[in-house]
């Protein structure tokens, strides 16, 4: 599937693609009539499984060193999971979606309800995928629970639920894998903080080494369109040890540092991207292959209809680089990933409005 984007986007991402030219390369592109080149996704597939699950919000990539034996998951794979349930009640999805390298999507898990699988997806080289849950009994925020992570194997059956008085609402996620350690950086919609979670990991599962709330903060609320307005995407930086935030009603980018040794809650850090003009909702986020940032807008927040759905790239020194239209109507962006372990470079993404994920190949170079 082709989105179609009016004239406007069309004509405004193409002249910021021309004069960003240290931003993302795609492989493949796109003619417009009336433009230049604008990237075209290699591939788009439904999200939606067979009990009618929508609301696509957490993207995984199966990486190359993942456990596959005994389960369907193979290298290149992408996961997605569903937050809404089939009567669009959000926090009551219970289903992780496969779209395989080739082939049609399949289900890859379906839990038990009370569930709503949150943008907070990951996996571990072990061959177990982690995911939030934040689920509602009627799809609003006062019914909210402070969920758990629910530990999923590559045969796509439930062996762990964690919960910790540091898991509160889990938004979003940054899953650090260091084979028999893990790191859980989680984003909580209820309490507005992040948290830190240790992990001893083993081919049994994980074991809970401790838990700490390393920052906080962040502005926070219900929300009837989005069910919370909260601290979401999280990317952590290895090189450096700084945590990245997008803080949706902040609608800023924060850096936390000394993130994965930090002691203490010493606030939301330093904010290193402030942009109105092209900020609308600050959401999900991920590293590209470049260095630089991207993060979705949910139009929430600062909407503005010229700029719908939209991913943003931008330097970790705050420099807007170029946008990346998603869908052409406000609130279709959420979840997305890169990947750069199986030979190439990757970039999938959600779109809420159609229950679909679109992946495109990205230059190296």
């Amino acid at each position: 599937m082709h989105l179609t984007y009016s004239s406007h986007i069309r004509k405004t991402v193409a002249a910021l693609t021309l004069t960003a030219t240290s931003g993302l390369c795609f492989a493949q592109y796109r003619s417009d009539a009336d433009g230049p080149f604008l990237p075209s996704p290699v591939r788009s597939a439904s999200t939606v499984p067979g009990n009618g699950d929508v609301n696509p919000y957490g993207v995984a990539f199966i990486k190359n060193n993942f456990q596959t034996a005994g389960g369907p998951l193979q290298p290149g794979d992408v996961l997605v999971s569903n937050f809404n349930n089939n009567q669009n009640l959000q926090g009551t999805g219970t289903t992780i979606v496969r779209i395989p390298k080739s082939g049609p999507p399949t289900l890859f898990f379906q839990g038990t309800a009370p569930l709503g699988l949150s943008t907070a997806l990951g996996t571990l080289q072990y061959g177990f995928i982690v995911v939030g849950n934040l689920p509602t009994a009627d799809g609003t925020s006062g019914t909210a629970q402070a969920g758990s992570l629910l530990v999923i194997n590559n045969q796509g059956k439930l062996v762990q639920t964690i919960t910790s008085p540091d898991i509160n609402g889990p938004w979003d996620m940054a899953l650090v894998d260091r084979g028999d350690h893990a790191i859980a950086f989680i984003s909580n919609a209820i309490s507005g903080a992040v948290s830190r979670l240790d992990f001893a990991v083993s081919p049994a599962g994980l074991s809970l080494l401790s838990s700490k709330t390393i920052a906080s903060g962040y502005m926070h609320r219900g929300d009837p369109a989005a069910l919370f307005d909260a601290p979401t995407g999280l990317v952590y930086d290895h090189h450096r040890d700084v945590l990245y935030v997008a803080s949706t009603l902040d609608n800023e980018i924060f850096a936390v540092r000394d993130a994965a040794d930090r002691r203490h809650d010493d606030g939301p850090g330093e904010i290193i991207y402030q942009d109105n003009q092209h900020l609308h909702g600050a959401l999900a986020m991920a590293m590209a292959p470049n260095g630089h940032l991207l993060v979705t807008n949910n139009d929430v927040i600062n909407a503005d209809p010229n700029q719908p759905s939209e991913i943003v790239e931008f330097t970790t020194n705050g420099q807007f680089v170029k946008e990346i239209p998603v869908d052409p109507n406000l609130g279709g962006s959420f979840g997305l990933n890169v990947d750069t372990s199986n030979g190439s470079a990757m970039l999938a993404a959600v779109d809420d409005n159609m229950a679909s994920l679109m992946i495109w190949t990205l230059k190296l170079n």
